[in-house]
């Protein structure tokens, strides 16, 4: 017969069963998270009331007929009819992927020339960074836009400048066709902040790359090319799907130079102008929620497609390995 435990026949305690914590240990974790979900509370509460909360009232609103003022009356699909029959809708969009597709690239080329030279060391680096950087922290306000405006209207500073050297443009805020491109200037001039991330992604490059490469002959392009983009593709990959989420949800700036027109001729009526005019000037509530939940899942789209493309362009250093 099998003698029994030392601790068995001295009466002790039975041992607790292998992978289960004590007692005292298993409290003292509850309290734990009831502390850690109490520092926690403000932020789930926030995001409950102002988030989740708005959101799901949004989409329900959706499929109303509601103007703020009266009870919704649920009609199902007809917000969605309504919006894709409306040739104004199609102007806004037509219009916010024009700026997408002129602004966002322009604003990374000019973010990546400027972080490539900003990594040379020089004299005074400091100072040009923060330089460069300031237009992202000003360049989004409303006294921004305001002097953008100014700048760009006729008789100003940049039509004096486009006749003293024999380009007779006019200014660029009351001609439709080039009142866009005011907007795409002042979002290229805000290249601060995906010029920050270029910059910390170029320090990341082992300078033994270059002077191997420079050792075989490669020359500045051959570098750039075969060895800078391909280590900065991460970063790279970052900003285009930072910054192309940005330029779908421009709104004040295009409002404000406009001066709440979103004109002339809806030349500056981006997606975010026209659901504003619907939802807050003409009480359309229900078809502006239709709106921004059609917004929602563009930018969702443009973000899968963008996810699915990074396999063919952009290099990890684990998948490396």
């Amino acid at each position: 017969m099998k003698p029994e435990p030392a601790e068995r026949q001295a009466g002790a305690a039975p041992l607790p069963a292998r992978g289960t914590a004590p007692p005292a240990a298993r409290g003292r974790g509850r309290r734990d998270g009831l502390v850690g979900y109490l520092f926690m509370s403000p932020w789930i509460a926030g995001f409950l009331l102002l988030t989740a909360g708005p959101m799901v009232a949004s989409l329900y609103f959706a499929f109303t007929d509601y103007d703020l003022f009266a009870s919704p009356k649920w009609i199902g699909l007809g917000n969605f009819s309504e919006m894709f029959a409306d040739p104004r809708w199609r102007t806004s969009v037509e219009v916010t992927v024009k700026y997408v597709l002129i602004g966002t690239p322009l604003k990374l080329l000019l973010a990546l020339g400027v972080a490539l030279l900003l990594a040379q060391s020089r004299r005074g680096q400091a100072f040009y960074r923060a330089a460069f950087y300031a237009p992202s922290l000003v360049g989004a306000s409303v006294s921004v836009a305001i002097v953008w405006r100014a700048l760009f209207s006729d008789d100003a500073v940049v039509d004096k400048a486009q006749s003293f050297l024999g380009m007779d443009v006019g200014g660029w805020i009351g001609d439709p066709e080039w009142v866009i491109y005011s907007l795409v200037a002042l979002t290229v001039w805000q290249f601060g902040a995906p010029m920050v991330i270029f910059l910390a992604g170029l320090k990341q490059v082992p300078r033994e790359l270059y002077e191997a490469a420079q050792v075989d002959g490669a020359g500045p392009w051959r570098r750039f090319w075969n060895i800078t983009l391909p280590m900065i593709s991460p970063v790279m990959f970052f900003n285009v799907l930072l910054e192309t989420i940005h330029s779908f949800q421009i709104f004040g700036s295009a409002y404000i130079i406009s001066n709440g027109t979103c004109g002339p001729a809806d030349a500056t009526l981006v997606y975010t102008c026209y659901l504003y005019q619907q939802g807050f000037e003409n009480s359309r509530m229900g078809l502006a929620s239709a709106m921004a939940w059609m917004l929602l899942l563009a930018v969702g789209l443009v973000t899968a497609v963008l996810f699915w493309s990074q396999r063919r362009w952009v290099h990890y250093e684990e998948a490396a390995r």
